[in-house]
């Protein structure tokens, strides 16, 4: 069973994509065709930004006024874990975020996926899963890079794919708000036809490297185009 399958089925996993672009397992690399790769457009006000997400398409709208900044693909809450709805705000931003509640816990050469309460034994270090380019918009919630699966998937948190989630922070600042519902307007229009990735097919990453501060690499050139 893939690691990431095992925590979301074991904990309601915080399953990240790899931060690097590609997927790597010892020395095999895995490159998408076709995954999504949106042009993130930079605000005249970034006062002005709003992001949206609709629960029903899976999509993230960040919007300034009627203009598109970004559109994108994203993984949400299961109906057991729901992704909270209604209006909130941006209140911290965290660009290498590991998570609290889920990751490895570690001795030596071993490593075991667990829950930071549950330490298997003596000995063992917590090193939390990682979760980058953390917006919060409520306490324990918020988008991070992340496996966008095509059905909800995450404890209510709002997984972005490896090639959206830096635009996503570069583009929202604290204080921008948040407004999720089931349905957005922009559903029937600029929303239609939002590319799904399919990164979350990939194999497990070697451990060794997750616990790593490898695992927060950052990407390079201008994430944000003038339009």
């Amino acid at each position: 069973m893939k690691l990431s399958q095992y925590l979301s089925i074991a904990f309601g996993a915080v399953a990240l994509a790899f931060l690097s672009g590609c997927a790597s397992q010892g020395t095999t690399t895995i490159l998408h065709r076709g995954d999504p790769n949106p042009v993130a457009y930079k605000p005249r006000n970034p006062a002005n930004v709003k992001v949206k997400v609709s629960l029903s398409t899976q999509n993230v709208y960040v919007m300034e006024g009627d203009r598109p900044l970004l559109v994108a693909a994203t993984c949400v809450g299961t109906p057991q874990k729901p992704t909270p709805k209604g209006t909130m705000r941006v209140t911290r931003k965290e660009r290498d975020k590991r998570s609290y509640s889920y990751g490895y816990w570690v001795k030596g050469n071993e490593i075991r996926p667990g829950k930071s309460g549950e330490r298997p034994g003596a000995g063992y270090r917590y090193v939390g899963y990682p979760m980058q380019y953390w917006v919060e918009f409520k306490p324990a919630y918020g988008f991070h890079q992340g496996y966008v699966w095509p059905v909800p998937r995450s404890h209510g948190c709002l997984r972005l794919h490896k090639n959206v989630a830096a635009k996503f922070f570069a583009l929202v600042q604290v204080g921008t708000p948040v407004v999720i519902a089931d349905h957005q307007p922009e559903d029937q229009t600029i929303g239609r036809n939002v590319p799904r990735p399919n990164d979350y097919n990939d194999p497990d990453p070697d451990p060794h490297y997750m616990i790593s501060s490898a695992v927060f690499t950052q990407p390079a050139g201008p994430l944000l185009q003038e339009q």
